[in-house]
């Protein structure tokens, strides 16, 4: 295949360039920049010299056709005008936050900016791979999840599918590294700001907190509303979302272990942990896996999940990977497969 990677410089853009440069069915890696053409990768990240040689070209429809995949890993409002131009033809991946919500007046109201058109709102497939198999397998235009959804929405999936709990009562307490922010400096991830410290941030009002509520909603058939609360801590990758609910009926510690053996039994990225012990983030670093732990409180008759990703892999580029071989039909882990990098 020839693959287009726009917005490659970003955080998300060199990951992606990580996992392509090996996949078996990947034979050209283009890649786009709206500010840096004419330079190498190399340039920007000298830790591909000499393994990745691709030059920046800038952003042009007619070039980006040319390719059987175009991977848009680009600030709010460029995939909105871009994809457009692109399909049909050409299948798109979209790592940006344009077409995750169907509904434009919500992604206005987080997003600050008019949202993309209504024909591909409802085009586009939300990419969370584990529950949309058959929709990616058809689709053209993939929403490829945000790094919070996708931590959040694998480790409940499960108790919101079953009827076990009330999705309107889950709290969700959420720690990211600080590459969830991207590559631009910024006060927030200075080192000075940031080194030794603990930031809770956009509290009520981060834009990750509707894509969560439209999943669960379609899960639980009623109107969803969560309390979201993210965190930045001083570490490079990783997401560790842990969440808590009360649960229906008489669900106990070991029916809910079932239940989410049973879930993910054959799923390749998803790993549940065994009674008693909890995942951290740094055993799935640098891998497209969630690991999930769950306990049930049966004093109180609550639920928590602890769910550890990856937030520039399963978060971002290795499930806009793992999306692309399902587009294709090629085998999910293909390109994917990988030891974590532990300590």
């Amino acid at each position: 295949m020839k693959v287009a990677i726009v917005g490659a410089t970003g955080y998300g853009g060199i990951e992606l360039i990580r996992l392509l440069h090996n996949h078996p069915e990947v034979n050209g890696i283009s890649v786009f920049s709206s500010s840096q053409e004419g330079k190498t990768i190399a340039e920007s990240y000298p830790h591909v010299l000499e393994i990745v040689e691709e030059t920046l070209e800038d952003i042009n429809a007619d070039q980006l056709k040319q390719h059987d995949v175009v991977f848009l890993s680009t600030p709010p409002g460029v995939s909105a005008d871009l994809i457009g131009q692109l399909v049909p033809g050409t299948k798109v991946i979209d790592l940006s936050g344009d077409l995750r919500l169907k509904e434009s007046t919500i992604y206005e109201k987080w997003y600050g900016r008019r949202s993309a058109e209504e024909k591909l709102l409802q085009e586009a497939v939300y990419g969370l791979t584990e529950w949309r198999k058959d929709e990616i397998e058809k689709t053209n235009i993939l929403s490829n999840p945000g790094c919070y959804p996708t931590a959040v929405l694998l480790g409940i999936a499960p108790l919101v599918k079953a009827g076990a709990m009330d999705a309107n009562q889950l709290i969700i307490d959420a720690k990211s590294g600080t590459t969830g922010a991207g590559r631009s400096l910024n006060a927030i991830t200075h080192f000075s700001e940031m080194n030794d410290n603990f930031k809770v941030y956009k509290v009520n009002e981060h834009k990750h907190t509707p894509e969560i509520e439209q999943e669960l909603s379609g899960w639980s058939k009623e109107n969803a509303t969560v309390t979201f609360t993210p965190h930045l801590v001083p570490m490079t990758r990783g997401i560790m979302a842990t969440m808590y609910a009360p649960l229906n009926d008489d669900w106990t510690d070991s029916k809910i272990k079932d239940l989410y053996n049973k879930a993910y039994r054959d799923k390749t990225f998803v790993r549940v942990r065994e009674s008693g012990t909890y995942p951290f983030t740094k055993e799935v670093y640098g891998t497209n896996y969630c690991d999930i732990g769950v306990t049930v409180d049966e004093r109180t008759n609550r639920v928590t999940v602890v769910s550890v990703i990856d937030n520039l892999v399963k978060g971002a580029s290795g499930q806009a990977v793992q999306n692309m071989n399902v587009m294709f039909g090629y085998p999910e882990e293909t390109g994917l497969y990988s030891v974590p990098i532990y300590p």
